[in-house]
């Protein structure tokens, strides 16, 4: 990709956009981050309150991508082959059949993920890095693209399981909602009660997206960039209070994330700009803080006063 030439498929990310903005009134740059997260090739974790668009999101995004979406309530009763699938015996040809669980689509939502038991969260683990899944000895790959949105209620505290710190890395990022203005609320209860519910329209196929991911990866990081990146996700190993700091797979996600945020804004290269945009989803559910700063907004501070401490690079684009 040259930094002049704006590819057939990157030309359609605005129209991406535009028809996600039917359903979700409000949430402009959110509906621009959950895209993102999809053409790296990522997964999303939308931590929020009930009631926000979670699932109307990853709903809209699966149709607008032209891409198959399942959807899998966590409860506490439920079970790893209810999520993967499982081997059965069929009797009328004397063998073992298996059965393909809801995870072999390209859009998995896996709503309220912390009500699952640790069990069945780990299932997931597989098939979010490696984009395949187990069972009997046996390897079948998932579909491709294959993208994970997971919600959870953060405000619940009974009858839920913590997701484990190897899952949460297996997020690309984690994203909220959150509440929209007096004006967006009113747009949004106007659209819902007092019209129809327009239909959306499909903006890119399936191979489209497998395109774009390919595209992604090929936009250009300069190494001043790239030693920003480091450099940010080495200072929060630093800060005094964090107990841990970014691992190495942070630097490989924020990379990629900002290179599709690069792509996203039609460039062929990426800013230090686009690595500070994604510097808080990428970061926010990786670092572990002191037990004094764990409050409300302790993260938003701490991710605040790396990106102070880090000197920016020079901005020249690569060409």
């Amino acid at each position: 990709m040259s930094e002049s030439v704006i590819t057939s498929t990157q030309s359609k990310i605005p129209g991406i956009i535009e028809q996600l903005a039917k359903k979700i009134v409000g949430h402009h740059d959110t509906l621009e981050l959950v895209t993102a997260a999809c053409l790296a090739g990522g997964h999303v974790l939308l931590q929020d309150v009930p009631g926000t668009g979670k699932t109307r999101l990853a709903a809209s995004l699966a149709s607008v991508f032209g891409l198959a979406f399942r959807r899998v309530q966590g409860t506490p009763d439920l079970l790893p082959a209810d999520v993967v699938g499982a081997t059965v015996f069929n009797p009328q040809d004397n063998q073992f059949t298996f059965h393909q669980g809801p995870i072999f689509t390209n859009v998995l939502l896996m709503d309220e993920i912390n009500r699952a038991t640790p069990r069945t969260q780990s299932a997931l683990l597989e098939a979010m890095a490696e984009k395949q899944v187990s069972a009997d000895g046996v390897t079948y790959p998932l579909p491709n693209p294959f993208f994970v949105i997971a919600t959870a209620n953060p405000l619940e505290s009974q009858g839920v399981f913590p997701l484990p710190e190897a899952q949460l890395d297996r997020f690309l990022v984690q994203l909220n909602l959150g509440y929209t203005s007096a004006e967006d609320e009113f747009e949004m209860v106007r659209r819902v009660i007092f019209t129809d519910d327009a239909p959306l329209t499909q903006v890119l196929s399936q191979a489209d997206v497998v395109q774009a991911q390919q595209e992604v990866k090929q936009i250009r990081v300069s190494d001043d960039v790239l030693q920003y990146i480091v450099r940010l996700c080495r200072e929060t190993r630093n800060h005094d209070q964090v107990e841990l700091g970014a691992s190495p797979r942070s630097i490989v996600a924020l990379t990629q994330y900002a290179q599709s945020l690069a792509y996203l804004s039609q460039r062929s290269f990426v800013t230090p700009d686009d690595v500070k945009r994604a510097f808080y989803p990428t970061m926010a559910h990786r670092l572990q803080l002191n037990i004094g700063w764990m409050g409300e907004g302790g993260i938003q501070r701490v991710l605040d006063d790396v990106i102070q401490s880090v000197p920016l690079p020079n901005e020249r684009a690569e060409v």
